[in-house]
C-alpha cells in the first residue's frame, strides 16, 4: 500500500464533498458508518514512457489511500466509537484538514460564523486531548522503571512530560520542534497532533478562492510551515463523475490546470518528502513510493520486507538515461548502469532491481 492520508475537520466542513472531489467515489453520506475509504492512483507520466519501452503485461501506479473520517469530535468521545475513530487517525501518515472557507446560510455548519482560525484550533484541541491521554498512559507505564533507576525510562519519561506539558499549554506536537531523541521517546505513542497536516480550503465557487477566509487559512499554514490548497468542493466533486475529456473541459472553465486530486497529491508528496521509483520488466512495470534520502534497503523493503532484511545490493538505472538511450542494453553498453550498496540514497525516477539473499 502507498501513501495513506486521513481527512479530518469539523462536522459539515465539507469533508465528504472533498473526499468525492479527490477520489471520484460518489459517496452521498455516511449512512451510519464511521468512515469512507478509497484508493486512487498517483498520476506519473513516466509510467507511460516506461510502458512504451517494456510493453509489460501489467502496469501498477503508486497509490494514495484517502480515509474520510467521521466528523465526531474524537477527544470528547469516551466510548468504543471514539476509540475507533482515533485509531483511524493514528493509522494514516498525514492529515488532510478540511476547513470551510465560504459563507452560505442555507448550508448548516457547526457554528453560526465562519472562522478558520477557530475551527483549526478546535480540531487541534480534539487531537491534543487524545494525545494527552496517550502520553499520560505511557508515563504511568514507565513509572516502575523510573523508580528502579532505569536510565532509558528516566529519559523517555522526561521527554514525554515535556511534550505533554506543551500540549497542555495548547501547542500540538507537530509545532514543538522536537529533537531526534524526543521523537524517539514518543514514537510508540503515534501522536495524532504530531502528524503533518495539509490544509484544504473548501470553497463554494471559484469566486471564493481569494476571500478573507481563504487568506486567513493560508496565513495559518504559512506560519507553521505547512501548505494550503483551495478546492471548489461541490463543483469538483461533480466534475469527478464526468469522462476524462469532459473533466478537462470543465476544469478549464473553472480556471484550473489540474484536478483537485492532482493538486492534493503534489502537495502531499511535498509535505512528506516523497519520491517515486520504479521496477520494470516484461511482466510488470510498477511505481513505488519512498521518502527522499531513504537508503536502498529501506526502499527495497517497500517492494517486499524480505528484500530489506536480506539486502545485498541494488542495480540502478536513471529514468532519464533510459529515455535518452532507449533500452537497458544500450545503457549497459554505455556504462550507465550502476550497482549501489546499503548507503545509497534512492533518487526520484530510479529504475531498480534488488539483489537479496533468499
Amino acid at each position: 500500500m502507498g501513501l495513506s492520508c486521513g481527512l479530518i475537520g469539523l462536522p459539515s466542513s465539507g469533508k465528504t464533498v472533498i473526499f468525492n472531489a479527490v477520489t471520484a467515489a460518489g459517496v452521498s453520506s455516511y449512512n451510519g458508518s464511521e468512515m469512507n475509504r478509497a484508493v486512487v492512483y498517483v498520476p506519473d507520466q513516466r509510467l507511460n514512457r516506461l510502458t512504451e519501452i517494456y510493453r509489460p503485461q501489467k502496469v501498477v501506479p503508486a497509490t494514495l489511500e484517502v480515509v474520510d473520517i467521521s466528523g465526531v469530535k474524537v477527544g470528547h468521545q469516551r466510548n468504543e466509537h471514539g476509540s475507533r475513530l482515533l485509531g483511524y487517525i493514528k493509522d494514516v501518515e498525514a492529515l488532510l484538514h478540511v476547513v470551510r472557507c465560504f459563507e452560505d446560510d442555507s448550508i448548516p455548519f457547526e457554528y453560526e460564523t465562519i472562522d478558520p482560525v477557530r475551527d483549526i484550533e478546535t480540531v487541534d484541541l480534539e487531537l491534543m486531548v487524545a494525545d494527552s491521554n496517550t502520553l499520560e498512559n505511557k508515563i504511568k507505564r514507565l513509572a516502575k522503571k523510573v523508580r528502579a533507576g532505569d536510565k532509558d525510562a528516566i529519559r523517555d519519561t522526561a521527554n514525554c512530560e515535556k511534550v505533554y506539558t506543551a500540549i497542555q499549554q495548547g501547542t500540538p506536537a507537530r509545532k514543538q520542534n522536537l529533537s531526534v531523541q524526543e521523537l524517539a521517546s514518543i514514537r510508540e505513542c503515534n501522536l495524532a497532533s504530531l502528524k503533518p497536516v495539509l490544509y484544504i480550503a473548501n470553497i463554494k465557487s471559484i469566486a471564493d478562492a481569494g476571500n478573507h477566509h481563504v487568506k486567513a487559512l493560508e496565513r495559518i499554514a504559512s506560519d507553521e510551515g505547512a501548505e494550503a490548497i483551495v478546492i471548489c468542493g461541490k463543483d469538483e466533486a461533480d466534475i469527478s463523475q464526468l469522462s476524462l475529456e469532459e473533466r478537462q473541459e470543465f476544469l478549464r472553465e473553472l480556471g484550473l490546470k489540474e484536478s483537485s486530486m492532482e493538486r492534493l497529491l503534489s502537495a502531499a508528496y511535498r509535505m512528506l518528502g516523497l519520491i517515486n521509483f520504479f521496477t520494470t520488466g516484461e511482466d510488470e512495470v510498477r511505481a513505488w513510493t519512498c521518502r527522499k534520502k531513504d537508503k536502498a534497503p529501506v526502499a527495497a523493503g517497500k517492494i517486499h520486507t524480505d528484500m530489506e532484511k536480506s539486502f545485498i545490493r541494488m542495480e540502478v538505472i536513471r529514468y532519464e538515461d533510459l529515455i535518452e538511450l532507449g533500452s537497458e542494453a544500450a545503457i549497459s553498453k554505455a556504462g550507465r548502469q550502476r550497482l549501489e550498496g546499503r548507503d545509497y540514497e534512492v533518487q526520484d525516477g530510479d529504475i531498480v532491481a534488488v539483489r537479496f539473499s533468499k
